[in-house]
């Protein structure tokens, strides 16, 4: 006795409705992702700031900057960026807007605007951690201590 092994109609409306949940959570998980971080002031507001402007007319018109300079620098930067992610892969960065505005006192002396081409890429974590002097095999630093050990080292004296 053969017996057939067909799918019934509610059997095929669940295996179809399983694979096409499926391949919408893949499709879903490939859709990019963009994070916007920071803050730049719109073109026309940073415009509006002239050389010679005070340090609190620009905090007036341009808020917070996102940091300022390091000390014996009297800079201030708003910096915004656009980081778009996919799946599994690594983030990339689409977009940079910087704007550089340097006081000479307390007094605008000048005012730039960098974008992402501007910038360079910079690895701040290799992973590594550079030592300096000359690099020993096992068998060098085994034998390199041969005779270097007395009695008095063990025992105190």
């Amino acid at each position: 006795m053969c017996r057939e092994n067909r799918m019934s109609k509610g059997d095929m409306k669940k295996f179809l409705g399983v694979t096409l949940f499926g391949a919408s959570l893949l499709v879903a998980g490939c859709v990019p992702k963009v994070d916007v971080h920071g803050y730049v002031p719109v073109a026309a507001v940073v415009a509006s700031v002239a050389v010679g402007d005070t340090q609190e007319s620009v905090l007036a018109r341009l808020g917070q900057p996102t940091t300022r300079g390091l000390e014996g620098t009297n800079a201030w930067y708003y910096i915004s960026s656009k980081v778009r992610r996919v799946a599994f892969f690594a983030p990339k960065e689409i977009e940079r807007q910087i704007v550089a505005i340097t006081f000479s006192g307390s007094h605008v002396a000048q005012i730039e605007r960098y974008g992402l081409e501007d910038g360079r890429l910079i690895n701040l974590n290799n992973n590594t951690t550079v030592t300096d002097g000359r690099k020993l095999t096992f068998f060098e630093q085994f034998l390199g201590n041969i005779g270097n050990f007395s009695a008095e080292n063990f025992i105190g004296g």
